[in-house]
């Protein structure tokens, strides 16, 4: 429930993050564009832009992801090269570029680094509504005014602003889930209006969308594979919420400079709802019923982002001020029941068949930052940019649970289901403390332009001071633990221009990323790992790669790309799971009761099979693969209204664990898009389909083994312009009822999961059924 628990902090933490940095200005010089030009059909594809960045970046504008009518960030990046998800079907949270884990992908907001509410400091994009987005970059390498949590690679998204809009619009939808005969209703509500306000410009906009993931789970649980079929369960999750968002943009000469103001404000209101049956040894009738569950969590998370920024020409060049504000403050209660009718010969209703669980989770992140960047030419092509980055964190998490459950007779009564209470609340281990956490990062940058070589090198230093008080650990001598380090990040990149089409980039960059919170605090969780314990290392260093990425990129017809990239990674001072050769609490307590009952020290020492395990720095790590894609109108053959795209990512590891190599934990060894859209202007329609597959995800951590699978995840769109300044838009999307299968290995200790020696071994499969859109946008 812990790991449930936290997964759910992180999950809303990803709204948290996306407001951290938000709404932040273009540049002054941006041209605005008009309301009517983004929602009418063009006649012509929208493609991937072809970026002038030193450093390899993919550029999106909104309108290639719009027509499918994306409602998520999460939804958008879906179609972005090297993007994989390890998420529930319907659902995009945690972007896992290159398919590492989400803690190896730096989310930017606006070019700006964005903090995490999750234990692993990963932020989720799905709780972005996709109406703020203005594009999205999908950005390779590092530089050095960019904070270097990207081993990975970093995903920006822009998001409008004062200066991206002139004139207004209205978006109505209504959403269909097919959950019952009828299926669920939900519906969407946007507006967006921008323009002269005073002085200056002014962006406003509001929007509100329902969201719900219907999803049936079945698992079947064997004791070995090919072994004895243990149970069988039946599950229904539904997940059901409305997201509302508010964001404002100011943007206006002031003191010889510019001056732009800026806010986000997002709730999200959301209920999970699992309900299952247990049958015993697969025979699904009542006569087998063994176990029904009811697991809810109730879920509010309110985010807010405040931010400023000035710039000026001022010292020979330009200089920027920024000052940001950020908080999350998210709360959650989750109960759980179970009733357990068979299990020996006592007859339910008993207290030892009914079990009642809650958990209370309070988290509030709150985050202040600044700013200051100069840049100035230095004659020729030569221009020198330097500045300091500071971050502050104050992060309280209050995660807590009854004592215990305490069950009473009532006039006579023995139904334990309905004579129960829930004691006091108290803090679970590692669930009650707080984290401050100070950055400071300077950075130095030169760039040039020599001919055909563009190119930019660069120095950053990162400075990290962090403190974690943990209020459940007992002697105050651990309850406070400090972690200071300082990483120096060199970066370099060039572009170098063979022809008119042809241009090939090459990086090379260090990046860092820190140590998860979880696995620096000094909490001792007792079986965490099957029967292993696990206690925190606040001595733990953050892991570094150097990475190289080189890219070859050619110019199709007017407007369409295709490119090919290679990349590496050699990570250093990896952090993983090690043993500390201490007994657990569970190993302990067999040994004595086997003493108890009259073994010799020698007979009960075979009760001692599981350990106390920690995180260290170990190692190294290797990542590695291939990146194609292809985004293009069909002008060159005569059709100028078909627009193609595809991209393909091959992906590969290595690490060593307990047990050997491996590849890095669910990674997909590929992702593949294919899509197109064909528009016809003379009826002033289009439609289009897109098609989107990822490998399999293997993961191997002590105590359980995972492979996961997903079918293919088809979606369509069909739009037709009704006016001068409305479009109609319908969407399907999974339309394959696409899958989640995970396979599980599960151990109890580490000499049985090197031995084999299995706990259980469980098959799921996790389905949904399509959902449809209609949208209506007028332009105003």
């Amino acid at each position: 429930m812990r790991l449930q628990l936290l997964a759910g902090a992180s999950l809303a933490s990803l709204a948290s993050l996306a407001f951290a940095g938000a709404v932040q200005a273009q540049e002054a010089n941006a041209a605005p564009v008009t309301a009517l030009e983004e929602i009418i059909v063009t006649g012509e594809p929208a493609m991937r832009n072809r970026t002038d960045d030193v450093v390899p970046t993919l550029s999106y504008d909104l309108d290639y992801f719009q027509r499918f009518e994306p409602l998520t960030a999460g939804d958008a990046l879906k179609r972005v090269p090297s993007v994989t998800f390890l998420s529930d079907v319907l659902e995009s949270d945690g972007v896992r570029m290159r398919g590492l884990d989400s803690a190896y992908t730096q989310i930017l907001i606006n070019g700006e680094r964005v903090p995490g509410a999750g234990v692993d400091r990963s932020f989720f994009v799905d709780r972005i509504p996709a109406e703020l987005i203005e594009r999205v970059e999908v950005v390779r390498s590092s530089s050095a005014n960019r904070s270097g949590d990207a081993v990975a690679g970093a995903i920006n998204i822009v998001l409008r602003d004062a200066l991206s809009l002139d004139g207004g619009y209205v978006r109505l939808g209504a959403l269909n889930w097919k959950d019952s005969d009828y299926g669920s209703w939900g519906g969407t509500y946007g507006a967006v209006w921008g323009g002269q306000a005073g002085p200056g410009r002014l962006l406003l906009g509001a929007n509100i969308q329902d969201r719900r993931n219907p999803k049936e789970k079945y698992s079947q649980r064997f004791d070995e594979p090919n072994g004895t079929l243990d149970n069988t369960e039946v599950q229904t999750d539904t997940r059901d919420g409305t997201d509302y968002s508010f964001n404002a943009s100011y943007d206006v000469d002031f003191a010889g400079g510019r001056l732009d103001l800026s806010g986000v404000f997002v709730r999200t209101d959301r209920y999970q709802d699992e309900d299952s049956i247990e049958y015993i040894a697969g025979v699904e009738t009542d006569a087998n019923i063994n176990t029904i569950n009811d697991n809810d969590v109730d879920i509010q998370t309110d985010n807010l982002s405040l931010n400023l920024r000035y710039v000026r020409e001022m010292l020979g060049g330009e200089t920027k001020f920024k000052l940001g504000y950020a908080s999350i403050k998210d709360e959650q209660y989750e109960f759980e029941y179970e009733s357990e009718f068979r299990r020996d010969s006592v007859v339910y209703p008993d207290e030892d068949r009914f079990t009642a669980d809650a958990t209370r989770t309070d988290i509030e992140d709150k985050e202040l930052s600044g700013a200051i960047d100069h840049k100035r030419p230095l004659g020729g092509d030569l221009e020198l940019a330097f500045g300091v980055q500071w971050n502050q964190k104050d992060r309280d998490t209050s995660i807590t649970e009854p004592e215990r459950v305490r069950f009473s007779v009532a006039n006579g009564s023995t139904n334990a289901a309905t004579n129960w209470s829930f004691g006091d609340f108290e803090g679970v281990p590692g669930g009650v403390g707080k984290i401050e956490e100070t950055r400071i990062d300077p950075y130095v940058m030169l760039s040039g332009e020599n001919g055909p070589a563009k190119w930019e090198a660069g120095l950053r230093y990162e400075t990290t001071d962090s403190t974690i008080t943990d209020e459940t650990v007992d002697d105050d001598a651990d309850r406070v633990n400090d972690n200071d380090y300082a990483v120096l990040l060199p970066s370099a990149s060039v572009r170098f221009k063979l022809s008119d089409t042809d241009r090939i980039t090459a990086s090379v960059a260090r990046t860092v990323r820190r140590p998860s919170f979880d696995f620096i605090s000094p909490a001792v969780l007792t079986g965490e790992y099957g029967d292993n314990d696990f206690v925190g290392n606040p001595d733990l260093e953050p892991e570094t790669a150097w990475g190289a990425d080189l890219g070859f990129e050619r110019r199709l017809g007017r407007r369409g790309v295709i490119g090919v990239n290679a990349f590496y990674r050699d990570i250093t001072d990896l952090i993983e799971i090690t043993n500390t050769g201490e007994y657990s609490e569970q190993a302990q307590d067999d040994y004595d009761a086997a003493i108890d009952d009259g073994a010799t020290p020698a007979e009960a020492a075979e009760e001692l099979v599981s350990y106390v395990l920690t995180a260290e720095n170990v190692g190294d790590g290797q990542v590695w693969g291939i990146e194609f894609d292809l985004s293009t109108p069909l002008d060159f053959i005569g059709m100028e209204h078909t627009g193609v795209f595809l991209n393909y990512s091959w992906l590969d590891s290595s690490v060593e664990d307990f047990m050997g190599d491996r590849r890095f934990n669910s990674q997909s060894d590929y992702v593949f898009n294919v899509g197109f859209t064909q528009d016809i202007p003379t009826w002033g329609a289009a439609f289009g389909a897109t098609y989107r597959k990822q490998g399999d995800a293997k993961s191997r951590i002590v105590g359980e083994e995972v492979v996961t699978s997903y079918g293919g995840d088809l979606e369509i769109f069909v739009e037709k312009q009704v006016a001068s300044n409305v479009v109609l838009r319908l969407t399907g999307s999974n339309l394959l009822d696409s899958s989640k299968d995970e396979v599980f290995d599960k151990f109890n200790t580490i000499v049985g999961q090197i031995d084999r020696d299995y706990d259980e071994y469980e098959l799921e499969t996790e389905s949904s059924g399509p959902w449809y859109q209609i949208v209506a946008r007028m332009a105003f």
